[in-house]
Parts: structure tokens; sequence; C-alpha cells
């Protein structure tokens, strides 16, 4: 294990805590992202569907989906980008990869938003995801295509200092928690 790769278990490992200790599955903490949205009616955009500690952007994406394409992410295989399946809020979902919630059947569709979960981030627009790099790869796979903004949804208490990250980590254009927006 090189030390760039304990640095980055160390600090998932800290962020998971903080990130279970801020989690209330019971709190309206969507309203900041569903404003954010709000000024982008129409565009394209992707969410995910909220696992354990996660916070989760349903309501946000139910009013998104009111006004134009909602994908949710898929997980192809191993090294590979990420695929966004069309979704509404009331389609089928199935328990996909890692067991996060996937639309059963839809339409393949290319976001130009792509709402990311994380575990970390810090105020340079730094994100720590779990390691497997489907984001980093994704929104790179995109960016080099059109432009493309990468939002992060996490809890507040979700931030960090100081990131151990890598060249090929994609960096957040903005990050929104349950306390407002951030920008860089």
């Amino acid at each position: 294990m090189t030390d760039l790769s304990a640095a980055k278990d160390a600090a998932r490992k800290a962020a998971f805590a903080r990130r279970k200790a801020a989690h209330d599955p019971f709190a309206a903490s969507a309203g900041h992202l569903s404003a954010f949205l709000a000024g982008h009616r129409g565009v394209p955009l992707a969410g995910y569907s909220a696992m354990r500690t996660e916070i989760d952007p349903a309501p946000a994406l139910e009013e998104a989906a009111a006004h134009g394409p909602v994908g949710m992410p898929v997980i192809i295989g191993g090294g590979q980008p990420l695929k966004f399946r069309t979704w509404t809020p009331d389609c089928k979902m199935v328990a996909g990869e890692f067991g996060a919630a996937i639309p059963e059947t839809g339409d393949w569709m290319t976001p130009e938003i792509v709402i990311v979960p994380l575990v970390a981030f810090d105020l340079g627009g730094g994100r720590l995801g779990y390691g497997g790099g489907f984001y980093d790869r994704t929104l790179e796979m995109l960016r080099a295509k059109r432009p493309t903004l990468a939002v992060g949804f996490a809890y507040a208490a979700q931030q960090a200092e100081d990131l151990p990250l890598e060249p090929t980590d994609q960096p957040l254009d903005l990050i929104i928690t349950e306390n407002g927006v951030v920008s860089f």
C-alpha cells in the first residue's frame, strides 16, 4: 500500500464517522439542492440513490424530473465510467452493483449536471469518494465531450481540511450541503 493510498483510507474512515454522526434521514436536507436545480430546469442531470448514511437527493430529483430528464448511475463494470439510465419518481428500481438502487429499465442518457455522492470534500473542490474511481472516470469522459457541472452533495460535517488527492481525481464545481451552496 502506498503512502497516498494509506492516507486516502485514513481520510475515508474519518469522513465516514463524521457523515454517520451528521446523518438524519428525517431532516429536510435537499432544499438547497432543489433551489440550485430550479435555476437549471430542463438541463439533463444525473443524481444518485442514497445508500447507508449518504445525504438523500430524492426530493430535489423528484422536482427536477417534472422539468427535464433525470438519470441514475449504473455501474457497467470495474474500471469503466458510469452510464446513466433515465429515471422518474415512479419507475421500478432494482439493486445494482454495491446495492445502489437503479432503474430496472429505461433509455441511456448523457447528463450535463452530475450530482455526485462523496465521503469527504474540501473547499478547493476536492472530493474523496469510495475508492473505485467511477465518478472520476465518468466526469473525465463527460468533460472531454462538453462542459459538465459536477455538484457534490454532502452534509457540511463531511468537509475536510486536507484531502489526499491524485492527478486523476476530478474536481467538483461546487458543493451543496444542508446549510447552503459552497462555490470555488
